[in-house]
């Protein structure tokens, strides 16, 4: 999920004087800090001790960046974000936890990322998201790749957010949940148990409304796996089964058929990615089990069109 940083040509802010132009004379850079040559940091940011930034990353105006903190290449970080600080957490004893960033994020104004809670975990973000004006990512969280996290999001501890998922503005997520892959939240929604791979959820509390298939059919390479992810759904959410006994019956079939009998192939292997996402949320200690649908007679958007967002 993390590329590795890059930091071999790193240097100690001590040899790298704040009379450089890439570093605002009014930035206050630990003498211990390791700074990639290339790294251009605003004014009045503050970046900590144990702090390593690689190659092409911009560190805007008035950032505070601290603790056990690596940051891989090309990051935009701006104006007011707060990465790497204390987690909320009152088990916090002061260990050395880390956030580890990776490549080609853009963490807007005024995002917090704090530290995970013991030594020896971070908090981690992949490469390629954007994280929206005051989200919040708390400890211990996981962000893959390619997510969209908008305004105002808060993230409580320990939740995974997979790729290519995207969280609507002013959500708010339990701990332990789990957002699977190309999932979509819609804004302002209270998501208390784990969304479902490929799946459209909102509401409060949030409910399953769909498959994401705007998302789906934005996402490359994906076009294949509609029609098997439709049947899926099918089976799943409107069959009237049990979730435990729908799944079963997936597992047991040797071929997935459409309404009209036509073999349908996973081509993507997102189908057994659907599957094992639901019997680990049935199944894992600390997992809270996944979102239910909601029922038919009240409002449903089972196209998830009219919840979907430009990105």
């Amino acid at each position: 999920m993390l590329a590795g940083l890059e930091m071999s040509s790193l240097a100690s802010a001590g040899s790298t004087p704040n009379s450089s132009p890439r570093i605002h004379p009014t930035a206050v850079i630990h003498p211990k800090a390791e700074l990639h040559e290339t790294v251009q940091v605003g004014p009045h940011a503050v970046i900590g001790e144990h702090v390593r930034i690689a190659a092409h990353t911009v560190v805007g105006a008035n950032v505070v960046i601290d603790g056990w903190t690596e940051i891989g290449e090309g990051n935009q970080i701006f104006p007011g974000a707060v990465l790497g600080t204390e987690p909320q957490d009152l088990k916090y004893n002061g260990a050395p936890s880390q956030v580890i960033i990776g490549r080609g994020n853009r963490i807007r104004e005024f995002v917090t990322i704090n530290r995970a809670t013991n030594e020896g975990e971070a908090t981690l973000i992949g490469d390629n998201n954007l994280l929206m004006a005051y989200a919040h990512v708390a400890h211990n969280c996981v962000i893959e790749s390619q997510v969209v996290i908008t305004n105002a999001v808060a993230l409580a501890g320990h939740i995974h957010i997979e790729s290519q998922a995207r969280i609507g503005g002013m959500v708010g997520i339990h701990q332990f949940t789990r957002v699977g892959r190309l999932a979509m939240v819609g804004a302002m929604s209270r998501v208390d148990r784990d969304v479902p791979p490929y799946m459209l959820a909102e509401g409060h509390p949030a409910r399953i409304r769909g498959l994401n298939l705007v998302g789906l059919r934005r996402a490359k390479g994906m076009e294949g796996s509609l029609p098997v992810l439709r049947e899926a759904y099918r089976l799943l959410y409107r069959s009237g089964l049990p979730l435990e006994k729908a799944l079963q019956t997936l597992r047991n079939r040797d071929r997935i058929l459409s309404t009209q009998g036509k073999e349908l192939v996973d081509e993507t292997g997102s189908l057994q990615h659907l599957l094992q996402f639901l019997e680990d949320s049935l199944t894992q200690p600390q997992r809270r089990g996944p979102l239910p649908v909601l029922r038919r007679g009240r409002q449903d958007s089972s196209e998830g069109e009219d919840l979907e967002m430009d990105d």
